[in-house]
């Protein structure tokens, strides 16, 4: 096995390098630095003498300002750095770090198994969705969904499941603030999620405020695809004509099969949570390399999470093929930055308790870990949340950093795989699409054996590299989308509820 360091430095020009383990005080951590405190594991040692005032430097990055002087060996955490300020968004210069597609890693996979739609990228999955334009209809669904699983599913093997797609949004709202259109939207794509073969179900109560014509075309509000729970009288009536549009639904996605496709016909997410300091370090950076490889494949990868972006968002307009992207991100960056402050907040809101525990200090140091799961390569455009993508290649998605927000963000975006890196462990999974879940330290993965599918441990300790965690995780994305291999979350059904991002007024 190899020697495993006992701390890490990113880049030359750092003055921290993170503990790979548990240090004691008076560990010699390289020749002629001991540690003067005990640090935790992921935690930061001073490299060097910092002065009060003086940058503390990791990713070659400013982290933050010393409160006080830290001598050399020092245990480095949050509560000793200040935060700087935010990059500026005005001119960032664009398209002077663009990586040429030949130099990306090559797939060693070029096609996968899916439900090919007549629009957008195909299906992982063949599902029967439900949406509910309420939340008053939810209890009524969920209990119609149990019912379809036992009684009509049976009867139809190629359907890989039926799901309840419930949210708390739809009355008790300002309709028509601008705001709105973002939740509003969220509803309406999902509707026409991939992995529902485009067979739509619409469930409302009949006195809200999102009406069908609000989330489909005139074409699509018709009798075979929507129904009123008011306009039955009582609770058989009402479960019957459920069950009813269901099975019609079920007889059509029961002649879907699985093809070979191209990678150009699969949109698959990124997304942390949990994060640690060995997230920027092992799990996004893997995940990053997988992400390349699906992008010089032809396949389309999306990416989010503003807060978690935002320091690092001169690295990103670097990235930007054009202005336009360009200026999309300067413009979803601001407009959360406006968002945060009108409620008495700014981006170092945040870091979570676990987060800090897992060694990160501040949201400057979570961002430059978390862009790492982008990858290098080009970013091809930038969307509002909940958007779906019209370019094939690297997309930033600008949506909350919150797990429970982000994911359903992403899923009405259409995609049809996540991929969710985490540090300190998160049961985290989504019902519409299979979610692979990617730890960034091996006592993760031997801590929760049966809930994490991949460990990217194994980077910290020299025991891989971040090519081999990479490809390990693109071929599980394959097999995953294809229907070879069945993720930890999907094996329990441990799914999360779908909160879609509503930053207008509720009433």
């Amino acid at each position: 096995m190899n020697h495993v360091p006992k701390i890490i430095q990113i880049k030359e020009a750092d003055n921290v390098a993170v503990a790979v383990e548990d240090l004691a005080a008076g560990v010699l951590v390289r020749p002629g630095l001991a540690t003067r405190d005990p640090i935790p594991q992921a935690h930061k040692v001073a490299l060097a003498d910092i002065p009060a005032g003086s940058a503390i430097v990791r990713y070659g990055v400013v982290l933050g300002y010393a409160k006080a002087d830290i001598p050399a060996g020092s245990w480095i955490n949050e509560h000793m750095l200040k935060l700087p300020e935010s990059p500026s968004l005005a001119d960032l210069p664009y398209a002077t770090n663009l990586v040429p597609r030949e130099q990306l890693p090559e797939p060693t996979r070029t096609t996968w198994m899916g439900y090919r739609n007549a629009q957008g990228p195909a299906g992982t999955r063949n599902l029967l969705g439900i949406v509910t334009t309420v939340q008053c209809a939810a209890g009524v669904v969920r209990m119609a969904v149990e019912r379809i699983r036992r009684e009509l599913l049976p009867k139809y093997p190629h359907v890989d499941g039926v799901t309840a797609v419930t949210h708390p949004y739809g009355c008790g709202v300002a309709i028509h603030a601008p705001e709105a259109e973002i939740p509003i939207r969220a509803v309406t794509n999902v509707i026409r999620h991939p992995n529902f073969g485009g067979e739509i179900m619409v469930v409302g109560l009949g006195c809200e405020k999102l009406t069908y014509d609000m989330v489909l075309p005139p074409e699509d509000n018709t009798p075979e695809n929507v129904l009123t729970l008011q306009d039955y009288a009582g609770h058989d009536a009402m479960m019957q004509a459920i069950l009813d549009m269901a099975d019609r639904k079920l007889q059509k996605l029961e002649q879907r099969r699985r093809e070979e496709l191209p990678l150009n016909q699969l949109l698959i997410g990124m997304q942390c949570g949990g994060s640690d300091a060995f997230s920027g370090i092992t799990a996004n950076p893997s995940a990053g390399y997988a992400a390349d490889m699906l992008v010089r494949g032809g396949a389309t990868v999306m990416f989010s999470e503003v807060t978690e972006v935002r320091d690092g968002v001169p690295l990103l307009a670097a990235r930007c093929v054009d202005r336009e992207p360009r200026d999309r991100l300067a413009e979803e960056m601001r407009w959360y930055d406006d968002y945060l402050a009108e409620g008495g907040v700014d981006r170092d809101a945040n870091p979570t308790p676990g987060n800090k525990k897992g060694g990160l200090a501040n949201i400057v140091e979570k961002a430059m870990g978390s862009i790492a799961k982008s990858g290098t390569s080009p970013i091809v455009q930038v969307l509002s949340p909940a958007e779906k993508p019209t370019r094939h290649g690297l997309i930033y998605a600008a949506t909350p950093a919150s797990d429970f927000v982000c994911g359903p963000s992403q899923v009405a975006s259409g995609i049809g795989l996540q991929v969710f890196m985490t540090g300190r462990g998160t049961p985290y999974g989504l019902e519409i699409c299979p979610v692979i879940k990617v730890c960034s330290r091996k006592e993760m993965k031997e801590h929760w054996f049966d809930l994490i599918d991949i460990s990217a441990g194994e980077v910290a300790t020299g025991e891989k590299t971040i090519a081999q965690v990479g490809t390990e995780i693109f071929e599980w994305i394959l097999a995953v989308a294809s229907g070879e291999k069945q993720t930890y979350s999907d094996q329990y059904g441990f799914h999360n509820d779908l909160c879609f991002f509503n930053p207008a007024p509720i009433t």
